[in-house]
């Protein structure tokens, strides 16, 4: 027991210091972080360097990094300057507003907003790994366990899931309510989806930027299947 307590309380005392040196620093601490909306990462190491990749819609994409001083990264030799705001769980990443911060981006992304820690469950390893476990459930036929797999995903880490993937969790819970006779359940899973669901595939090309529609639209075939079983 004594040996126990000696090995512990260094490693307590390491990461106090941790956190008192981001603190002490101004910079936030160091980790992986996702855009809120699951459209980007953020990644902080110790010593404050750091890199975003975003993606916004039609595939436009922002990348940048450098290292976070007191709070801010001044970026290469232009004009932009990066602000990074701890609170809680959660990052605020704001600019000084110079016209060269956009060119780390394309005409439709942006990489200013909420960045999330977010909880073990929901990181994207975490997330693979439920999924891969719901569908090794599922084959099995065993439907009880799949939809305790993958519904805690989806109304847990629902501020850092991307929209695509999202979707597609619903239509395999939903699938799986089904099996399970719920019928019920299965329409609520997929209702937020069921409005574009009811547009034809060239309504769907008319109301999402090009890239967007062609990733979006195999969904939305697997929506209008799986809503016909849960009505019939």
């Amino acid at each position: 027991m004594k040996l126990a307590r000696s090995v512990l309380l260094p490693l307590a005392l390491l990461l106090g210091t941790g956190v008192a040196a981001a603190q002490a620093s101004g910079n936030p601490p160091a980790g992986d972080y996702i855009y809120e909306g699951g459209s980007g990462s953020l990644h902080i190491k110790p010593g404050g360097r750091f890199d975003i990749t975003t993606i916004g819609t039609n595939a436009h994409t922002c990348a940048l990094d450098g290292t976070i001083v007191r709070g801010k990264a001044k970026l290469d030799d232009t004009g932009c300057v990066v602000s990074f705001s701890a609170e809680a769980d959660k990052l605020q990443v704001t600019t000084n507003g110079s016209d060269q911060c956009r060119g780390y981006c394309g005409m439709r992304a942006a990489f200013e907003g909420t960045y999330i820690r977010p909880a073990p469950s929901c990181a994207d390893k975490a997330v693979a790994g439920s999924r891969k476990t719901f569908k090794r459930q599922y084959d099995a036929k065993d439907y009880v366990a799949a939809q305790t797999t993958l519904a805690p995903v989806l109304s847990d880490c629902d501020r850092t899931l991307d929209w695509i993937t999202k979707a597609w969790l619903r239509n395999d819970l939903a699938l799986t309510q089904y099996k399970l006779n719920d019928r019920a359940a299965c329409l609520k899973t997929l209702q937020p989806l069921a409005e574009d669901a009811a547009r034809t595939d060239d309504g769907i090309k008319e109301n999402y930027p090009p890239a967007d529609a062609d990733i979006y639209l195999p969904v939305v075939r697997a929506t209008r299947t799986n809503l016909k079983l849960c009505r019939g």
